[in-house]
This record gives structure tokens, C-alpha cells and sequence, in this order.
């Protein structure tokens, strides 16, 4: 399965391809995966152009391919004024607005306070509701104070097993370590009905 990571971090080091290594590497753990980050920091003057002469430059528009043939996504941004970066939101302006549908992504995003948390909620998850892709329940949100902190990883490996979890079913493969389907149904198998255990707790004189 491909795994895309795009990634909107303007540092080197960046604290939001860090989140999405550590992201990518969760998934990594779970399901057998090829990953692929895309750097949108490297393609932002591709981007600005694809705006003004309406055709994208070779690396934005490999970039672009990436997107469309991944099995899943995880897509990460620096908070800017409240809401997800410029250059992540241009990039996804450009994408084919079909590109998204019906594809998995896990959204996360990176700040400088806790405060900003609910950007996922009522920027990102909107955004890629919109585009129609399926949105994972769980996203991740890192302030500075996060890194290090108990509960990150925790909320890293929730998500990361729920986007290995929808890859794998959407392309008919089974994640590491998970039964089938069918093996998991077959443990409920033996469950007694409540109406016979009721009975056997009637008195028989």
C-alpha cells in the first residue's frame, strides 16, 4: 500500500515533518506501507505559478500524481492565525478536485499553544470533508509542549491504527497483527443468548 505524507512545514528541522514521520512511522508498525513525503516548503514557487499560468511544474505536478495514487494520506500544517497554512491550503487548491474522494486521510497539525487544537476540527477536518475524502475520527495535534509529554504517543498510535486499519480494508489487505474479518467474527461465535442464560437461572423444583 502508498502512503502520502504532506507535509507543510517552512523549517529545517520542522516540528510538522517530525509529527508526520512520527505519524508515517506509526502506520509503519501496523500495516506494510511505502511511504512518500511530499515537502510542500519545496514547492511553494511551482505553486504560486500553477495559480498564475494554470499548469503545474514538474516537481508540484509529480507531487500532484503522488497524491492521486496514494492508498492514504496524512496531511500535516503549521497553525497560522488560528486555521491551517497558506501554502497548505494553495496546494490542495491545485489539486484535482477529484484526487481526494474516497481516500483516507489523517489530519494533524503542529502550534505553539494547546490553545489551537481545534484548528483540526473547524479548519482541517471541513477542508477534506469538503474535498470528499474519508477523514479519519482521530487527529493529532502537537503544541511545543506536547513533544516529550505523556499522551502524544498515544493519540500518534490511535490514529496511525485507524488509517492502517481503513487502508487495508479499502484495498482488501490485512493489517499486522489484526485477524480477517471473518476470523474476528468467528470469536463472537460461541456467545451464549441472553434469553438461555435467563433461563438457566430459573429455579427447576
Amino acid at each position: 500500500m502508498k502512503l502520502v505524507v504532506v507535509s507543510a512545514g517552512l523549517s529545517v528541522p520542522s516540528s510538522t515533518r517530525l509529527l508526520g514521520d512520527r505519524l508515517a512511522a506509526a502506520v509503519g508498525r501496523t500495516a506494510a506501507v511505502d511511504t512518500q513525503v511530499v515537502e510542500l516548503r519545496e514547492l511553494a514557487v511551482e505553486i504560486a505559478q500553477n495559480f498564475t499560468n494554470g499548469f503545474p511544474g514538474q516537481a508540484l505536478a509529480a507531487a500532484q500524481e503522488a497524491v492521486a495514487a496514494a492508498d492514504g494520506l496524512i496531511v500535516v500544517t503549521p497553525v497560522f492565525s488560528a486555521s491551517y497554512s497558506g501554502l497548505f491550503k494553495s496546494f490542495f487548491d491545485v489539486l484535482d478536485p477529484a484526487a481526494l474522494e474516497g481516500k483516507p486521510v489523517l489530519i494533524a497539525a503542529t502550534g505553539g499553544s494547546a490553545r489551537h487544537s481545534l484548528v483540526l476540527e473547524h479548519a482541517l477536518r471541513p477542508l477534506f470533508a469538503y474535498l470528499k475524502a474519508v477523514v479519519l475520527p482521530t487527529g493529532v495535534y502537537a503544541a511545543s509542549e506536547d513533544w516529550g509529554a505523556e499522551g502524544l504517543d498515544g493519540r500518534i498510535e490511535r490514529a496511525a491504527g485507524e488509517l492502517a486499519a481503513l487502508m487495508a480494508g479499502l484495498s482488501g489487505g490485512v493489517p499486522a497483527g489484526r485477524a480477517p474479518r471473518a476470523a474476528r467474527a468467528d470469536a463472537f461465535s460461541a456467545v451464549v443468548p441472553f434469553e438461555e442464560q435467563l433461563a438457566a437461572l430459573r429455579p427447576t423444583g
